[in-house]
């Protein structure tokens, strides 16, 4: 049986994807709990059809991959074309956070007018650490809006105020925004209509807004000397990057800024994601590393290199139109290298099992996965992997917390 929004968010399960704004508008908006992670917020009580709606999209309640005729690889989940590019713009390509593919698509759907606007997120201007949900008309705002944030964001909080303009979305989000999107598709037709084309990319976890004050203090920068704020682009991987009000940049690397900072206040629930490649998208892209002479990816800068994955027929015909149109470079990539390109992905898809069983002993709610490959990559994780996730999960569970304040649904 599957549980309610309410367990989702005493369990600390939520993805704060913006899903309970979208339904109930008129009760829910997003806001910033205090362990910094974007939760929503109840002015009133939720009516018995939009509980059973959210029951239905919650990414934390439920989530059914069907393969629909398409390949299924064991790891990465249903797919069309596999390749890797980059955005022919070489000021594109430089400023996002690898190699603009995602961006010099979004524009090929504008300017080829497949869509009217597009959905994604943004730096907040009143807080430049923080996201912010916006629509993109035009080349130049997609440009603006370039580079990899690593912050809470609630990307579907805008859909009920873009409801009957007439106009035609793309909708750029992390893979359990998507999936949100998608089932919601299936009980609105208005945003089924509203919102044909769905995007994502790969996510290895939403960190904590206060990770990135924690990088501003490791640069010695204080916020309120802040114009603008990066967690990655101008280069591949690019710096996370604070410009000062006296134009001064402060910079830090990205193994430091995600690896040593922001990667340690990833929220709960992305430590049980069953989906960090956008299975729900018609198209993904990630970073297409290089290797080391150890096989590991290599965070050297370079000119910025997208994995583009086609989950859908819709998607592969909108990346070929993209490519003729001389928006994006691309070629072929076997789909079995990302293993060695993304191993945190892939690692992180081996231990979930473990991770899911050691709160069910408890008697801890867990999301619902059908169709996610979750027990076919458990049996690719070795002994030690399956004990140390089990092992670790139990101890996290157990540890007293203090409980974050919230309103009731």
């Amino acid at each position: 049986m599957t549980h309610s929004i309410p367990t989702v968010l005493d369990a600390d399960l939520c993805a704060g994807c913006g899903g309970c704004a979208a339904v109930a508008p008129d009760a829910v908006t997003m806001g910033l709990s205090d362990k910094g992670y974007a939760r929503p917020e109840f002015s009133k009580s939720l009516r018995p059809s939009q509980k059973q709606s959210l029951k239905k999209i919650c990414p934390s309640v439920r989530q059914s991959c069907d393969p629909d005729g398409r390949t299924i690889n064991p790891v990465w989940g249903p797919f069309v074309t596999c390749e890797t590019g980059f955005s022919t713009d070489e000021t594109l390509r430089k400023k996002a956070a690898s190699g603009g593919a995602l961006s010099g698509f979004a524009i090929s759907l504008l300017e080829s007018q497949e869509v009217d606007g597009v959905i994604h997120i943004k730096a907040d201007p009143s807080n430049p650490l923080a996201n912010v949900t916006s629509v993109s008309t035009n080349a130049e705002e997609v440009l603006a809006a370039a580079g990899s944030r690593y912050a809470p964001s609630s990307p579907l909080d805008i859909l009920n105020t873009l409801k009957g303009d007439g106009r035609r979305y793309a909708f750029i989000g992390k893979p359990c925004d998507v999936s949100a999107l998608r089932s919601l598709r299936k009980l609105d037709s208005d945003v089924a209509d509203m919102v044909p084309v769905l995007i994502s990319f790969f996510c290895a976890g939403v960190p904590s807004l206060h990770s990135s004050q924690d990088i501003l203090e490791k640069l010695d920068v204080l916020p309120d000397r802040v114009l603008r704020f990066q967690h990655r682009g101008e280069g591949w991987p690019g710096l996370a990057t604070a410009v000062l009000d006296n134009g001064k940049q402060h910079t830090m690397s990205y193994s430091q800024s995600w690896g040593n900072i922001l990667s340690k206040t990833v929220q709960q629930r992305c430590k049980l994601c069953a989906d960090g490649s956008g299975v729900f998208a018609d198209v993904v892209f990630a970073d297409a590393w290089e290797t080391d002479a150890q096989g590991y990816p290599s965070f050297d800068d370079r000119p910025g290199q997208s994995l583009i994955l086609c989950r859908t027929d819709l998607g592969r015909r909108l990346v070929d139109a993209a490519v003729a149109a001389g928006h994006l470079s691309a070629a072929p990539y076997e789909v079995n290298e990302l293993t060695r390109i993304q191993p945190g992905q892939t690692r992180r898809r081996r231990v979930l099992a473990a991770r899911l069983a050691a709160l069910r002993v408890l008697g801890r709610p867990v999301p619902q996965y059908r169709g996610m490959g979750v027990w076919t990559m458990a049996r690719q994780a070795s002994f030690t992997e399956i004990l140390r996730n089990f092992g670790g999960m139990l101890r996290r569970a157990l540890r007293p917390s203090v409980k974050e304040e919230g309103g009731q649904c």
